[in-house]
């Protein structure tokens, strides 16, 4: 018997997804456990896998799509096995007048009298590019708009030709009339200079269609500048301790199956000072401060058309070995795809390790409703002043951006300090 291929729950309060891409095509062999294809919410882009080894049978919702959980996508089997819903059935052969059989054309889709339920993300391509829905004509199931459709109308739409100006009619010219008496005109002025003009072609441009995490991050930072009044500060911290401990235990830490990165010891760097200041554990509202219980950490992470933000959720229950686990899973899923909704949710601060790729300094937009974000530069050698003595130390830019509604500057720079002292102390 055929196996369904669902839309998967993917955490409290998904109760749909989008087809965003199939990884294979009908009649492609399937191993148990491969990606077929991937799912987009307005959080992140998964892969689905199959839970069997077969043939793709049948693909019953194409890319673009936007369906409830539970949705049967796709069948897979082998190639002699029979689809539970049988193919809808030709349209029958009508007899034509001379005896041969032509077949009968399909009867017009009905015309919807609304646009009936709409998937976010063609909500967002119609607001974008002002498409009135009704005059969409929609392929997917029950005359649904799917992306391609709405694609597909803004580009025929922005490709027809403009409507022709009609010229106006020649005014027939006047009887001749016999010649006047010569005039002498007097001189002309000496025209005045006109500079040059320059035409220049047209700019070729192409449009790209935004991706479900795209617009969701984009969406995401214009309302975090508008919400709070965003303020940075910057401490330059020390990480010679962590150079020495890291090098100490790294080995360690590989044998029990974690690799020990410098993003481990930020994090618990940051656990410390949002215990000394829980204020920086919360967010704003209208009657009063939110204080968060629970230290989720949110973990920046760039992948492929974007940026996502797993969620070390209680991580002042971990030590650095569990830290250091959390991070390689939630790093790994991330790249390779397979978050769930639930792994960015939750977050009460975010870190944003942009010395990663090389940056020295940045200051970092608030993952709203949170009070802050910690970004972390390029840990290099630099030389250093200390006692009155030159030294070299493995130096980074700590630059911390804070809602000015919740912290002034005196306590946000209490919070860094706390966090430059536990990690140039670590033992």
């Amino acid at each position: 018997m055929a196996t369904e291929i669902v839309m998967p729950h993917m955490g409290e309060g998904v109760i749909e997804g989008t087809v965003g891409k199939w990884l294979k095509v009908e009649g492609d062999a399937v191993a148990q456990y491969e990606p077929v294809l991937e799912i987009e919410t307005d959080k992140v882009t998964t892969e689905a896998t199959a839970e069997s080894a077969g043939i793709l049978l049948k693909i019953l919702v194409p890319e673009g799509e936007t369906v409830p959980v539970g949705t049967v996508l796709a069948y897979l089997g082998q190639p002699d096995e029979s689809l539970p819903d049988a193919p809808a059935a030709q349209p029958a052969a009508a007899p034509h007048a001379n005896g041969q059989t032509h077949p009968t054309p399909p009867l017009p889709p009905p015309m919807r009298q609304g646009v009936g339920r709409i998937s976010p993300v063609v909500s967002r391509i119609a607001a974008e590019h002002r498409v009135d829905l009704l005059a969409v004509p929609g392929t997917g199931r029950d005359g649904r708009i799917t992306k391609k459709d709405i694609l597909a109308y803004v580009e025929q739409r922005d490709a027809a030709p403009a409507p022709a100006v009609a010229q106006p009619q020649a005014v027939p010219a006047a009887p001749p009339t016999a010649p006047a008496a010569p005039v002498v005109a007097p001189r002309p002025a000496a025209p005045a200079f006109q500079p040059p003009t320059y035409t220049t072609a047209p700019l070729a441009v192409e449009l790209i269609p935004h991706t479900n995490i795209r617009r969701a991050i984009a969406e995401h930072m214009v309302r975090s500048k508008q919400t709070s009044p965003h303020v940075t500060t910057v401490f330059e911290v020390d990480f010679t301790q962590v150079f020495a401990h890291r090098a100490a235990h790294k080995a360690v830490f590989a044998r029990d199956g974690a690799n020990l990165t410098y993003t481990a010891y930020m994090v618990a760097g940051i656990v410390a000072a949002l215990k000394a200041h829980p204020q920086a554990n919360s967010s704003w509202s209208d009657e009063g401060l939110l204080l968060k219980r629970d230290i989720n950490i949110g973990m920046a992470a760039a992948i492929e058309g974007g940026l996502i933000v797993p969620v070390i959720k209680h991580a002042d229950s971990l030590n650095l070995l569990g830290l250091a686990r959390a991070i390689n899973d939630l790093t790994e899923r991330a790249r390779n795809k397979q978050l769930r909704p639930d792994d960015v949710q939750g977050g009460t601060f975010s870190l944003t390790n942009h010395g990663t790729s090389g940056s020295l300094f940045a200051t970092p937009i608030i993952n709203q409703p949170q009070c802050g974000i910690l970004g972390v530069g390029k840990i290099e050698k630099r030389v250093k002043v200390i006692h009155d003595a030159i030294a070299i130390r493995p130096l980074a830019y700590v630059s911390f951006t804070f809602d000015h509604r919740i912290l002034d500057g005196a306590s946000a720079d209490a919070f860094v300090s706390t966090f430059k002292e536990v990690i140039e102390g670590w033992q």
